[in-house]
């Protein structure tokens, strides 16, 4: 794989208002695209959170989530890291857990497959919308697509997924509107906990339904929050 920095991404500051993240860009404040998809969960999907957590406590709860974060950005930062040539393979010699995560990812959904990289922890951002970082921006099988890179205490479902779905919606629709590009494949790469690895796209129409079904959710954020 190479580095190719065909396009500008820009650098933004981050801040947290009322509870929300936004990206600040210039004088423009956009919320984040994982604040507006955790402002706008249906009902059903609040109360099933919500019962998880009483099923399980809430410290055991919080406890959960604050691993799942902590592992979540190891394993991320391990693959960067590896994609820019900081490390060598040698690295995979421990037995973190987060790091044979790393590798299942590596060598299962990124060697051989991954061909250029235009940007990692790439921000992205939808004039007057919306803003995010994207894990990954690149060539992936002769494609130009967006990779995300995800941890899991279990398999998933792809009805469990959406969330993750409507993300990638987000930033390729943002992508191809700011740099007038025609990313049409968006891809999850996905390792549990037990080193079970997953693999999931969406492409063509599906990925324009999840970009529009976004839309939807950043129109009905600005509508509860009264803002123009």
């Amino acid at each position: 794989m190479k580095w190719n920095n065909k396009f500008n991404y820009p650098k933004s500051l981050r801040s947290i208002e009322n509870g929300m993240r936004k990206y600040l860009f210039n004088d423009e404040k956009l919320p984040s695209v994982t604040t507006i998809l955790q402002a706008t969960k249906s009902e059903e999907d609040k109360a099933a959170l919500e019962n998880w957590k009483l099923r399980v406590g809430y410290k055991a709860a919080n406890k959960i989530k604050t691993e799942a974060s902590n592992r979540g950005t190891s394993m991320h930062s391990y693959i960067e890291n590896f994609l820019r040539g900081r490390v060598n393979e040698s690295f995979f010699d421990s037995n973190e857990q987060y790091k044979n995560m790393a590798k299942e990812i590596i060598d299962k959904g990124i060697k051989g497959k991954l061909e250029e990289i235009y940007g990692m922890e790439t921000t992205l951002y939808y004039p007057e919308k919306y803003a995010g970082t994207a894990d990954l921006i690149g060539v992936y099988q002769g494609r130009e697509c967006c990779v995300d890179f995800k941890q899991s205490n279990k398999l998933k479902k792809v009805e469990y997924i959406q969330d993750y779905f409507l993300q990638l919606g987000a930033y390729t629709l943002a992508h191809n509107f700011v740099y007038k590009t025609n990313i049409t494949l968006g891809i999850i790469l996905l390792c549990t906990v037990d080193n079970l690895y997953q693999e999931f796209k969406i492409e063509g129409p599906e990925l324009e339904s999840y970009q529009n079904l976004f839309l939807g959710r950043v129109k009905k954020f600005y509508e509860i929050n009264n803002l123009s």
